[in-house]
């Protein structure tokens, strides 16, 4: 903490100009780097077995409320515990050459092992900590249940705060190892998996069904729900599922009145922009610019291909605002962001 003394007519003036310390530390006996703001838990990259890919887990805002589902990594008491697969934050995809990543966990039955596909993480390439921010680069690879090394993937994550609201900048570059089709499917590609109390109160549950037909039953939400979605279109709420826009936000409050904001921005240099939402009532918020005729049938297929030895990019931010971000508030950030 640094403080400035200003004297005027009115007397000293103390104001404090707080720099946060990111520290961001590998535990990788663990399967884990933690990341801390001064001192407080922030998230966690980790690469457990059971989900078949790494993730961020969990997310918290800065005034301490966690903003992710527990289950399945640590179930808490009230939450829904479908979807297996959907744990903190993590990028893949439902249909890489045939193969399904989004889907697969250790829920997934043995005999339809072979149809999935898994991201396994490689190495830390490096991990700082710093006084306004911290920084961690990952490497994975993308494996198919043939055995077969598709992509190679690096990952950059910057993580920050400045006042109330947490940032994760994540950079994700992906190089082929063999030609890959990205077929044109809902399951994608930025995921989170919200906590209850951002789920929709006008969520009618039902049953939700993968690209292979595999059904899952969700269950109409409990006292608590509160969340509301908004995109830089101006469409709101349920109605936001399968619309595109280069922002959407997820806003809620706790039962003991915690306001809180998640918000993905989406970027101009990304393939498919401007991204749609796979948002859905019960908890997942998505952004997925490699689905388009599934979320919108009048739309060409997108077959998005990385031929062997090409590489895309992928930039998002994610934000966390311990406040009801405006839309304005929302519209600076992503000017910004895209300028970056």
């Amino acid at each position: 903490m640094r403080k400035l003394l200003l004297v005027g007519g009115l007397g000293l003036i103390v104001i404090a100009a707080a720099n946060a310390e990111v520290k961001v530390t590998p535990h990788e006996d663990q399967q884990r780097v933690d990341v801390t703001i001064d001192g407080k838990p922030f998230t966690s990259y980790v690469w457990p077995s059971t989900l078949k890919k790494p993730v961020l887990f969990p997310l918290i805002a800065a005034d301490g409320v966690t903003v992710t589902r527990g289950y399945p990594l640590a179930p808490r008491d009230n939450e829904r515990v479908d979807h297996p697969h959907h744990a903190g934050l993590w990028f893949n995809y439902g249909n890489a050459n045939g193969f399904d990543f989004w889907n697969n966990s250790d829920a997934i039955k043995p005999e339809q092992r072979g149809k999935m596909g898994a991201i396994r993480h490689e190495k830390v390439v490096s991990a700082k900590s710093g006084k306004d921010r911290g920084e961690l680069v990952v490497d994975s690879v993308w494996v198919t249940g043939a055995g077969d090394e598709i992509l190679k993937q690096r990952t950059s994550y910057v993580f920050s705060q400045t006042g109330d609201t947490r940032t994760i900048d994540m950079t994700v570059t992906l190089a082929a190892e063999d030609k890959v089709v990205f077929h044109d499917d809902k399951e994608g590609v930025l995921g989170i998996r919200v906590a209850h109390f951002l789920e929709s109160p006008t969520e009618k549950g039902g049953t939700f069904a993968d690209a292979s037909g595999r059904p899952t039953e969700v269950a109409a939400p409990t006292t608590g729900a509160t969340g509301v979605y908004l995109t830089s279109e101006g469409v709101k709420g349920d109605a936001v599922w399968s619309t595109r826009g280069r922002w959407c936000q997820l806003v809620g409050t706790t039962p003991d009145g915690h306001t809180e904001t998640i918000a993905i921005l989406d970027h101009t240099k990304n393939a498919g922009y401007p991204t749609y939402w796979h948002a859905r009532g019960y908890g997942l918020f998505a952004a997925n610019s490699l689905g388009r005729s599934i979320f919108d049938p009048k739309q060409p297929k997108f077959d998005w291909t990385l031929e062997k030895g090409q590489s895309a990019t992928f930039h998002y931010r994610v934000l966390l605002f311990s406040h009801a971000a405006s839309a304005e508030e929302m519209n600076r950030a992503a000017n910004g962001f895209e300028k970056e």
